[in-house]
Order: C-alpha cells, then sequence, then structure tokens
C-alpha cells in the first residue's frame, strides 16, 4: 500500500509548540498566536511537549517554567543533548517563560541550559510576540549561505553542488535530502524521520523512495579522489559522512 502523506507533518514554516499547563492561559496564547500566523500545538506537559517536538519538528518551542512533569529547564537540556533513539532537531530555539519571581540567576540558568530567550511572568503578549519573531528572524538560513563538509560544497543561494570543484547535478529530492543530511554530517537521521521531513510522509510504510534517492545522490557525489558521501547504516538510516571524515578535513 502507498503511504499517505499530510503536509502537516513536514517540516513546517511557523510551526510553534506551546508547552502550557494552565488551560486559561494556553488558550490565551494560541488564540492569540493562531491569529497571529502561527501554527500552534498545544502540550500540558514537558514529556507530550517531547513527544509533539519528535513528530511534528516545531519552528520553535515555548515553555512554560513550572511544568507538571519536570522542570522546563531540563526538558531543554533534553532538547539540546539528544537521547538515544529519539529523533529531533536539537537546534530548535527554544523560549521560557518564567515564574514572577525569576532572578537573573534563573535568567543565567536558563540560558546555560539551552534557551534562546527567557521571558518573566507577568509579561505583555505584545512583547512575547515581538520576541517570537526576533528569535525566529535569528535561527532563519541565510538566503547566500554555503554548507562546506570536506570535499562537497553546496552554494544554497544557487543550488549549486560540487565535489572536489565538480558539479553535481541534482534532481529536487536528491538535493533537498543532501540539505537535510548536511545539517548535521556525522548524525544518523533514521529513514522515518527523512521520510518524514523530506518527503512529508506521515506513515512511511513499505517504501523504497528512501533507498532509491539515496543510492542515487551516493553515486552523484562520488570522485575518485573524494571521501564517500551518503552512508547506510543498516536498519537504522543514512549520515552524509562518518565522524572522523569531517574532523579530518
Amino acid at each position: 500500500m502507498a503511504p499517505q502523506t499530510d503536509a502537516s507533518f513536514a517540516v513546517m514554516s511557523n510551526a510553534l509548540l506551546l508547552a502550557e499547563p494552565e488551560a486559561s492561559t494556553r488558550t490565551f496564547l494560541e488564540r492569540h498566536l493562531s491569529n497571529d500566523g502561527f501554527e500552534v500545538m498545544p502540550a500540558g506537559g514537558g514529556c507530550e511537549a517531547l513527544e509533539l517536538v519528535e513528530q511534528t519538528q516545531p519552528d520553535l518551542v515555548l515553555f512554560e517554567m513550572a511544568l507538571p512533569d519536570g522542570s522546563a529547564l531540563d526538558f531543554c537540556r533534553r532538547i539540546r543533548e539528544g537521547e538515544p533513539g529519539r529523533s529531533w532537531n536539537r537546534r530548535v530555539p527554544v523560549i521560557v517563560l518564567g515564574e514572577a519571581d525569576a532572578d537573573a540567576v534563573d535568567r543565567v540558568r536558563a540560558f546555560d541550559r539551552g534557551c534562546d530567550d527567557f521571558l518573566s511572568r507577568p509579561f505583555v503578549y505584545d512583547e512575547l510576540l515581538a520576541r517570537i519573531r526576533a528569535v525566529l528572524r535569528r535561527v532563519k538560513p541565510v538566503g547566500e549561505e554555503r554548507i562546506e563538509v570536506a570535499e562537497l560544497s553546496v552554494d544554497c543561494a544557487t543550488r549549486r553542488v560540487t565535489v572536489c570543484g565538480d558539479t553535481a547535478a541534482l534532481a529536487g529530492k536528491e538535493y533537498e535530502l543532501l540539505l537535510k543530511l548536511a545539517s548535521d554530517p556525522e548524525r544518523v537521521f533514521t529513514k522515518d524521520e527523512l521520510l518524514r521531513d523530506v518527503w512529508g510522509f506521515r506513515s512511511p510504510g513499505r517504501t523504497r523512495t528512501l533507498d532509491s534517492h539515496a543510492s542515487r545522490l551516493r553515486r552523484k557525489l562520488t570522485r575518485p579522489d573524494a571521501r564517500p558521501f551518503v552512508v547506510n547504516r543498516w536498519g537504522v538510516g543514512y549520515a552524509l559522512v562518518e565522524g572522523e571524515q569531517v574532523r579530518a578535513a
């Protein structure tokens, strides 16, 4: 049976995960953020938020400090460090809503755990919105960005890919797969994650789409004097390079 697709499970623009246990505050923020153009995914606790971070790959996470199943700072740390058997964007921006008595020490601790911004209660919604937009602007990829991994170079402005100076002509999904792998070149991305983020598949099922594209991409990036790219980890997924390749370059 062909896999089902659902655009909402692809990488979404302006998708915001809101972890807020207090129902009235969650409803207030969800309503106003939705009116301001965000696709809001509400969560009542930190563990539920981590599940959604893994499933939906949001553009930003908004954490209430005091969650029923732990501190927002601990969940922020878990996002940044990653966990065995789980896959999410460890660089996803995080804003923490601190308690009313938060001081400079609390803010420093939040930043040490990896949050991108910290806003104490009570807060004005317009200021929160401005901070969300400012964080998203900071992490937005620059149009002229160049990615370089060993002998591989990607000019994101022109979509030109070269290996050892030679141009590699890639089809659309091959290029998108390359960008995903290059976003963290030593990391092994699971097959389900790649099918979801590159193709938007909600239920991967039985499909050779990823394997066939990865094989073609590997072949197009192969050069006699270059290191191999697109490494297959049988039963798990793909990485762009072996870890020591980047360190040796």
